[in-house]
């Protein structure tokens, strides 16, 4: 197929990036893989996670990413600052803890007891005058870190700035409430799936009415049976979309009771009219935030291998469960969620398997998954020019 070239710039043009066919080795081939793993994910901007996770200082989560082979600590400093790191002595190696999440102000390894500081530095290690060499020289290694919107990015190889890499979609994040959350519900699931395949379930509606009739169906209604979205826009390596929405849909009893209770603390919190309410934006390379304040719901999906990812989805909230009525509305939101989500795992599986049987050498994307279809090009022009960079790769 035709590599696109240039930046990509479209909105409501749904031929934007043309008609070719995908090749299907790009879901399950190791080595195209590997090409991915090296030009895209090791060089972008990855959400793992956000400021309220790090409350105060000393505070701290770990991660655990296999797309770099890679455990990290966040931590928020004595200083206040944060700051991503190789949850990996400098001495053998040896991971310095198996803790998700809490608060230390030191980091000690449990082989030889070399103990850091929560900015990395070395603070002590026994007969460390018989090692001939400096502290300074050993600290933890550091990754690029940074925030935009409260969420916390990371990056192994940045190529940019974050906010350079995101464009204006750094102005976007600013302006949601996900920037003031507080706290979250999440959901992390593993599936056997390669992650665009898994990603691109969640960026295009020609599924609704087969896949979730009982749960999303109800809301499409006969003008747009698909629930395809209103508009979308491309930009750059990120792109856009408003969700459709039909004004005869119909909500069940306890559906409404979540979002009767719910809307209060949403209109006490002023921003239960917030205009980018039926907005969907998707970050390069795996990661969407649908922005309504009733359901501030972000997906992330990371690559395991060629042919397994891991999703995590969460649900934003500012303020705590102040009241019987928020617990509920937000408890039913997030079973909701999983009802809907549950739904589509089975299918994404079957799909792998399909392709990783090398019965296909294309699949075809219509003008109604031009979401889908930007993915792969901006997956295919970061390979290129890694490629470019890298004869050998």
């Amino acid at each position: 197929m035709n590599i696109f070239s240039g930046k990509i710039e479209a909105r409501d043009e749904p031929l934007a990036l043309g008609t070719d066919p995908i090749p299907t080795k790009y879901y399950y081939d190791p080595d195209w893989y590997e090409l991915e793993r090296k030009a895209v994910w090791m060089r972008s901007w990855i959400n793992i996670g956000h400021v309220c996770e790090l409350p105060e200082n000393g505070s701290f989560i770990r991660r655990e990413l296999e797309f770099a082979r890679a455990s990290l600590l966040i931590t928020r400093g004595k200083d206040g600052q944060i700051r991503a790191m190789h949850n990996a002595c400098t001495h053998r190696g040896t991971q310095l803890t198996d803790e998700p999440c809490g608060k230390k102000n030191t980091f000690s390894c449990p082989y030889h007891m070399w103990t850091f500081g929560s900015d990395g530095a070395l603070i002590s290690a026994p007969d460390f005058e018989r090692f001939y060499t400096s502290k300074e020289s050993v600290s933890l290694k550091q990754v690029a870190v940074d925030v935009c919107g409260g969420l916390i990015f990371i990056s192994f190889e940045p190529q940019e700035s974050l906010r350079e890499f995101l464009g204006d979609m750094a102005g976007m994040l600013d302006q949601l409430p996900v920037a003031r959350a507080t706290t979250f519900h999440e959901y992390v699931y593993d599936i056997d799936a390669n992650w665009k395949l898994t990603y691109d379930n969640f960026q295009e509606n020609y599924h609704l009415r087969f896949i979730h009739p009982n749960t999303v169906g109800p809301g499409v209604g006969p003008d747009n049976p698909f629930g395809y979205p209103s508009s979308f826009s491309l930009n750059g390596k990120h792109r856009t979309q408003t969700i459709w929405v039909n004004p005869d849909g119909q909500v069940s009893p306890s559906m409404l009771t979540a979002f009767t209770k719910g809307g209060a603390r949403l209109a006490q919190d002023g921003i239960l009219d917030h205009p980018m309410g039926r907005e969907y934006l998707a970050l390069f390379p795996a990661f969407f935030l649908l922005c309504s304040p009733g359901n501030h719901f972000l997906h992330n999906v990371y690559p395991i291998s060629a042919e397994k990812s891991r999703g995590v989805i969460r649900l934003y909230w500012i303020g705590e469960d102040d009241t019987a009525g928020v617990r509920y509305a937000r408890e039913f939101t997030m079973a909701t969620t999983r009802d809907v989500h549950s739904e589509d795992v089975a299918v994404i599986q079957a799909g792998q398997r399909g392709l990783s049987s090398g019965a296909l050498e294309h699949i075809h994307f219509m003008e109604k998954e031009v979401l889908c279809r930007h993915l792969m090009k901006v997956v295919e022009e970061d390979i290129e020019a890694y490629k470019a960079e890298i004869p050998a790769a």
